[in-house]
């Protein structure tokens, strides 16, 4: 992480320097691979679209969280959470620049109402087996 960008993200209030706090990082990993887990046993349909899409969601803004937590920071917002996750050393890297439209569809379907297309849903799945097991494993190394 770029110091300087972090500096101006402090000064925008959108990070606050933070004591790190081991147990509650490995409460947050622990949560975001348990709900990770679960949520992939769900049948893929547009029954179940908004939960799987809103829990994946939930589960990789977790991981940023813990990405800036390890580094003694405190994200203020979602937007943040995603930002700690983009300079992750992950095979699939391209698909980190998803996040920003992931972030879209799950802010349509918290505040307008807007259903999740199953296409969404599977892509979420995709985008959590191709970058957030492996990044669950890269910040669990660095916790343990």
């Amino acid at each position: 992480m770029d110091k300087n960008m972090i500096e101006t993200l402090v000064r925008a209030r959108a990070l606050r320097y933070k004591q790190v706090d081991k147990e509650f990082i490995k409460s947050l990993l622990s949560t975001s691979e348990r709900t990770s887990n679960f949520v992939k046993t769900l049948e893929i349909d547009e029954k179940s679209s908004d939960v799987i899409f809103w829990e994946l969601y939930e589960s990789v803004r977790q991981l940023g969280e813990i990405r800036w937590r390890l580094l003694g920071y405190e994200p203020l917002n979602h937007e943040i959470c995603l930002d700690g996750l983009m300079d992750s050393n992950i095979k699939e890297k391209t698909l980190l620049n998803h996040l920003s439209r992931f972030k879209k569809i799950r802010n349509d379907l918290n505040y307008k109402g807007v259903r999740v297309e199953v296409s969404q849903e599977r892509e979420i799945i995709d985008f959590w087996n191709k970058c957030g097991d492996e990044i669950l494993e890269l910040l669990k190394k660095e916790v343990y």
